[in-house]
């Protein structure tokens, strides 16, 4: 679903109002709306007009361009400050997870059009609103343990209450999850063919929000998840990464096995940074928790060997051939891990539940 191509004159975010509904179109489409720290600022602003303007009824976020709503953070400037050690990247976490909390607590609907890729950042921004909409061109992913990072933008708290252990096997394996599956997840709600989405948009700006999303939504067509949940229930019930990969190699499913050579490709601390987090998720009692949990893990992972050098092979030098330190699951101590739940230099969230 295209609004056409954005002008370079255009800001990155574009905002307005039509009727009862406050649009925020994301607008980097070469990027695929990739997040900068100056358009976590604008949503912001723009949430804090619309939640005092009684004329606004109804929030919808969705993406410019025909490729998706949002493919996360803006990993090379992430990877650049990150070689530089700078601090421009922990202060962009903290203004993005305050905003995902946010979200999470507007008192407003907000809509998000999850079509096409969606992913880290791009969850952060949808995944925490109260109408998540998802169509056939949805990708849905929290791809961190390939680039040396971890889940986070609340992706802890979002896949840590999947069912099962759905939510392990996409946290660890960055695995795509299709309209039905996200929905499975409990990272959507209803399902709205692509081409319908001007026309649902049009409707929000007349009708209550629930009504408007109900009107247009379709079942969704069958996704994967449901027919693997026994061998990923059973598999990433493990209490070790190592457990993980080795239930998944003997299960004698074809496709477990290849969730276990996905894993084997990861980056090993991140994988195991990501159970813990996950786990612990779990047992927190807010979304506010675990984004602060996640912003240690994030300014631990910033100063990590393993985030450069995923970045550079996935998204710099694009040669798919990260050299991870350690090399291997048996050389992350559990100490390692320990290390990066520790306070950080770059100081605490902070937030809290309310």
């Amino acid at each position: 679903m295209s609004h056409g191509t954005a002008d370079p004159r255009e800001p990155d975010v574009l905002v307005h109002t039509e009727g009862r509904a406050g649009f925020l179109t994301l607008n980097r489409p070469r990027a695929i709306n990739a997040l900068t720290h100056a358009m976590v600022r604008t949503v912001d602003e723009a949430l804090t007009a619309w939640e005092h303007d009684p004329a606004v009824e109804t929030v919808v976020i969705r993406g410019a361009g025909e490729r998706g709503l949002c493919a996360g953070g803006d990993i090379r400037a992430i990877h650049e400050d990150a070689r530089a050690g700078g601090t421009a990247t922990p202060a962009f976490w903290r203004d993005e997870y305050r905003l995902n909390a946010r979200i999470a607590r507007y008192p407003k609907p907000y809509v998000a059009f999850m079509d096409g890729i969606v992913m880290g950042g791009g969850v952060g921004v949808s995944a925490h609103g109260s109408l998540r909409v998802v169509t056939e061109r949805s990708r849905i992913a929290m791809p961190e343990t390939g680039i040396g990072f971890v889940p986070d933008v609340g992706g802890t708290h979002l896949l840590g209450r999947a069912p099962g252990e759905l939510g392990t096997h996409l946290a660890l394996t960055g695995a795509q999850a299709g309209a039905a599956d996200a929905i499975l997840a409990g990272l959507a709600d209803r399902y709205v063919p692509s081409a319908d989405l001007p026309a649902l948009a049009d409707a929000l700006t007349g009708l209550p929000a629930a009504e408007a999303v109900a009107r247009h939504a379709r079942p969704a067509p069958a996704g994967e998840l449901a027919a693997r949940r026994s061998w990923i229930d059973a598999c990433y019930a493990a209490d070790t990464v190592e457990g993980i990969v080795e239930r998944l190699s003997d299960s004698g499913v074809p496709e477990a096995k290849e969730a276990a050579g996905v894993l084997l490709g990861r980056s090993p601390t991140a994988l195991k940074a990501t159970l813990a987090a996950l786990r612990r998720a779990r047992r927190l009692d807010s979304l506010e928790a675990a984004l602060n949990m996640e912003f240690r893990l994030s300014c631990a992972a910033l100063g990590s060997p393993d985030l450069v050098e995923g970045i550079r092979a996935q998204v710099v030098d694009k040669d798919r051939d990260p050299h991870w330190i350690p090399a291997t699951l048996a050389e992350v101590t559990e100490a390692d891990t320990e290390r990066w739940f520790a306070p950080h230099a770059a100081g605490e969230l902070g937030l809290t539940a309310h």
